[in-house]
């Protein structure tokens, strides 16, 4: 993270706030199930399989299942995109939350609400180096991680506002979180209409920005 430029970490806080967004919409609409926290969902999978709960291993394993699909279609977007790399990438997050908009739009709420899991999983390869991952949107622990080192190695003496940008990244999906509980209650899965916008939007202005690759 410590790489890229400020417009790149401007991105990475937008996207990160996307991802927050979708996740409390999902989370909401699935009952307690997340979009894009896997780990959490791997909680909830252990819990419903040890408690022989048929209904939430099969929420629990298709939503980790769309996830990693997610993320394999939105590396091989991105491969395939070439130089316009995050551009392709968004454009299949654009897609599949529209499709989960429209979804919930004609009554297939809960095949909407899975297929977040899809976007958010591609959404993962929008800051991709050598096929790893760089920024990690949709998920905060090691964020946290690196950002609490950081703390460690200011107050050893080394760079003393390394830690903000991870803060700022975190800030982010809070943010989102927040937007996306007060987009559910008005409007409930058709919010995602919005981020679909957000996403498509991106998808365009990418190329015109000077961001790092």
């Amino acid at each position: 993270m410590m790489l890229y430029n400020r417009w790149a970490i401007g991105l990475a806080f937008c996207l990160s706030g996307l991802a927050g967004y979708i996740d409390t919409i999902g989370f909401i609409s699935l009952g307690g199930f997340f979009v894009s926290f896997m780990s959490g969902n791997t909680t909830r999978l252990s819990i419903e399989l040890a408690g022989l709960h048929a209904g939430g291993i099969a929420i629990a394993a298709t939503v980790l299942g769309l996830f990693v699909i997610g993320v394999i279609c939105g590396s091989l977007a991105g491969h395939f995109g070439g130089r316009r790399r995050k551009s392709a990438v968004l454009a299949l997050v654009a897609l599949a939350l529209a499709a989960a908009a429209t979804l919930a739009t004609i009554g297939f709420s809960f095949a909407g609400a899975v297929l977040l899991a899809f976007a958010m999983g591609a959404e993962n390869g929008v800051f991709q180096r050598d096929g790893e991952v760089t920024i990690a949107l949709t998920y905060m622990t090691g964020t946290l991680v690196k950002m609490g080192q950081r703390i460690a190695g200011a107050l050893l003496g080394g760079p003393p506002l390394a830690w903000v940008r991870h803060f700022v990244l975190w800030i982010g999906l809070l943010t989102g979180c927040i937007n996306g509980a007060i987009a559910h209650y008005l409007v409930g899965l058709g919010a995602v209409w919005l981020a679909a916008l957000a996403a498509a939007i991106f998808a365009v202005a990418l190329p015109f920005l000077p961001l790092d690759d």
